[in-house]
């Protein structure tokens, strides 16, 4: 008996290789071509949804989602409407929109572009002045990650990033009959080695004693800030000459990172150096055999120790390269972000934040410059929501708590989106039979 479809006088493997041939010509999958390519698509996408950047993009999302019910609660207007809701809902709900639309229109024309502004100069500058905020955050975000990559869990940002704006700043300020690119370069050297030199001390006590290095790195915060309050409040060290106020000198002009599209943007060469920290960083764990020690050294000590990497020597060579890392966000603070002079908050709570980044960058370079610039537009946007809006600017940094909270805690973020864990293997497919029953005659 012959299938419906099969044309009379063929018998059906020929019917069949007609069939598939009619297929091709038609520039559609056949038979097992179909299957794979539906498999394909099935674990690219299992891929893309089980991936760490999806759960980062999750985090931002329900922290987003909870900044918003905050600023609701906390809208005067929204409150109100609330209050006769049964007798009038929509008032609530145009409330509602009215505020967190205000809210994260405002935060966007303080940070990305100003659409009502009158003139190019001026629409641009909340870009400008998210990416200098966001040059210190990638910098010092790349010390953290790096150290994540090797296993160590670098929270020091706050010490390293002390010293060395105190060692880029003396040099800026008491060098002097320096010309302009070589006092800059001397300053910026000064302040990243005093970075690396005071991370290094932690990673040194790690290799060499088994010292943990939170433990090291928060208390060489607390050494790094009170020693820099004790030479900021003494005449003749950082504290500036004929002054009792514990600052600093200016930064000569000879030392300054010059500014990167005109003098009318805070933007300033220290940007594009946390590009090029980028690009290093992707080199250096991507590329090269020191960063594969740093990558085996945080995946398995024991396995690399047995395969013939020095542990001790990798753990004080990441503590370095981290710190030298972030004391270029430090050296940039004070050769680029505050040349007037600065006291013992320079680090601006950077130090901390660059954790947050390292953590939502996922440790990848360009995640960090992704989440870097991320944080940069929260701080950028911050100031104008608050006074266009007149919500709180903690709200910004609740939001930015909340995107720790999530990305500490993945299968949180997986059970809300429904995303796939990727520690769990799919059960293969079964293949579709190639040989078929020839129909009975």
């Amino acid at each position: 008996m012959s299938a419906p479809d099969q044309e009379p006088g063929l018998d059906p493997g020929t019917a069949e290789e007609l069939e598939q041939e009619r297929a091709r010509e038609a520039g559609g999958p056949v038979g097992d071509g179909a299957v794979d390519t539906a498999d394909r698509l099935a674990k690219a996408l299992h891929q893309t949804m089980s991936s760490p950047w999806t759960v980062s993009v999750g985090a931002v999302l329900l922290a987003i989602v909870a900044g918003s019910i905050m600023i609701a609660f906390t809208d005067e207007e929204v409150k109100a409407a609330a209050t006769y809701f049964f007798a009038r809902p929509t008032d609530t709900f145009v409330a509602l929109g009215q505020a967190i639309g205000g809210a994260y229109s405002a935060l966007f024309r303080g940070s990305v572009v100003n659409l009502r502004a009158e003139d190019f100069a001026t629409a641009i500058h909340p870009l400008t002045q998210t990416l200098n905020y966001a040059t210190p955050l990638i910098a010092a975000g790349l010390g953290v990650a790096l150290a994540f990559r090797a296993g160590l869990f670098n929270i020091g940002g706050q010490g390293q990033m002390l010293v060395a704006a105190a060692a880029a700043g003396w040099v800026g300020f008491g060098v002097s009959g320096v010309p302009f690119p070589l006092h800059l370069l001397m300053a910026l050297v000064a302040g990243m080695a005093a970075g690396a030199l005071w991370a290094g001390l932690a990673g040194l006590l790690k290799a060499r004693t088994g010292a943990h290095e939170v433990i090291v790195t928060i208390m060489l915060n607390y050494v790094a800030f009170y020693l820099i309050s004790y030479l900021l409040a003494t005449p003749g060290l950082l504290q500036a000459p004929g002054s009792s106020n514990p600052k600093t000198p200016p930064t000569a002009e000879s030392a300054q990172l010059p500014p990167l599209v005109g003098d009318r943007f805070n933007l300033h060469w220290g940007f594009v150096l946390a590009l090029l920290a980028v690009v290093f960083v992707w080199w250096l764990l991507s590329r090269s055999s020191t960063g594969f020690a740093f990558r085996a050294v945080g995946e398995n000590p024991r396995a690399a120790r047995v395969a013939g990497i020095d542990t001790g020597r990798a753990t004080v060579n990441a503590m370095l390269v981290a710190g030298g890392l972030v004391g270029l966000a430090g050296a940039s603070q004070v050769l680029g972000g505050v040349t007037t002079g600065f006291s013992s908050d320079i680090d601006a709570g950077i130090g901390f934040d660059a954790i947050t980044v390292a953590l939502l960058g996922g440790s990848n370079p360009w995640g960090v410059l992704a989440a870097g610039i991320l944080f940069g537009a929260f701080k950028a946007g911050g100031s104008t929501m608050q006074a266009s809006q007149g919500i709180p600017s903690d709200i910004v940094l609740v939001v930015q708590s909340l995107i720790v909270l999530f990305i500490a805690a993945p299968p949180l973020v997986r059970a809300i989106f429904r995303l796939p864990d990727p520690n769990r293997r799919r059960a293969p497919k079964k293949k579709a039979n190639r040989n078929r029953k020839e129909a009975a005659a």
